[in-house]
């Protein structure tokens, strides 16, 4: 049974092939590549050597078949993920500009993963479950949201924690509702992984390091914030760590925060120390920028540890 679970969107990503395009002009695009955030944070988990499992729903599709393919081999548990026959898999858009920043276009709410409610949830599921994590992602309609607020609960009950990835995009968390409901988890969470801008959204609170200690005095056994190329900082009740990037050349920053939930959540699971864990999972989202394709820097446990006895020992 799975000892890591989460909910959401399993989509294809098509990514623009230039910087610089736009949404609103004939350009040129590459893809379908596997994708949603927590397919690619499963997928990573997964090949850290954890059990873990996604409850999605795709298409009886080509989009369906490449993501279920990957996810097949690199470990995932696909048996919650429903096969539609009535909707198709669903898509995202991304586009990049020059300062970094990307603009997303998804169909999700009508595509398979539009199906999603707490009807997909097992109970028999959680039973071992050690792990339920959220990515603010999957909040894309009410049934998401009924389903991870169910998910909430059975990980509760069977003694399991919440990690959170708040994953905040604009074209998803687009009322007050859903800002609310991102507060809510975020109070309910052992561990937050968030990026530096996504504290202050959610508990606007200026300063970090005061918004992580009220986390941490709350319900937060860990809070960590993910700065991609300019590093991670960890905050825990005992002591605060800084932790430098790892050094590459950045192809695709697409989905690396992600990979590097996956790669925390897999390694703590484990036995790992919150710290070490930290300091793998910078190397895992370092390592996910350097190919083009939101998984397709996704890297093993091994390869991940013989990088890390190079740096730190």
């Amino acid at each position: 049974m799975a000892e890591i679970i989460t909910i959401g969107e399993v989509l294809v990503e098509v990514m623009a092939k230039s910087i610089g395009q736009n949404f609103h002009e004939t350009g040129e695009f590459i893809g379908p590549f596997p994708s949603g955030a927590p397919a690619i944070f499963i997928d990573q988990a997964a090949k850290c050597g954890s059990k873990a499992m996604i409850i999605s729903a795709v298409g009886e599709d080509g989009f369906g078949r490449i993501n279920i393919e990957r996810l097949t081999k690199d470990g995932v548990d696909i048996s919650s993920i429903k096969i539609s026959k009535d909707r198709a898999t669903g898509v995202a858009f991304v586009t990049y500009k020059e300062d970094g920043d990307r603009d997303f276009l998804f169909h999700i709410g009508n595509a398979a993963c539009g199906e999603i409610d707490e009807d997909f949830l097992k109970e028999e599921d959680f039973k071992d479950c050690r792990y339920f994590h959220i990515m603010g992602s999957a909040i894309y309609n009410e049934g998401t949201s009924r389903a991870i607020l169910k998910g909430m609960e059975l990980a509760l009950k069977y003694g399991a924690k919440i990690t959170f990835d708040p994953n905040v995009r604009k074209e998803i968390i687009d009322n007050d509702e859903k800002r609310k409901l991102l507060v809510h988890i975020l109070e309910k969470a052992h561990i937050v992984l968030a990026g530096e801008s996504e504290l202050f959204y959610l508990t606007e609170i200026e300063e970090e390091a005061v918004s992580a200690k009220g986390l941490l005095e709350n319900n937060a056994e860990a809070v960590i914030v993910k700065r991609g190329s300019r590093g991670t900082t960890l905050y825990t009740p005992q002591n605060t760590v800084n932790i430098e990037a790892y050094p590459v050349e950045e192809v695709d920053p697409t989905g690396a925060g992600d990979c590097f939930a996956g790669t925390f959540v897999g390694c703590i699971n484990q036995g790992i120390t919150v710290e070490k864990a930290v300091k793998l999972a910078s190397i895992a989202g370092a390592k996910a920028v350097t190919k083009k394709g939101p998984m397709e820097g996704n890297t093993d446990l091994q390869e991940l540890s013989r990088i890390f006895e190079e740096i730190y020992q």
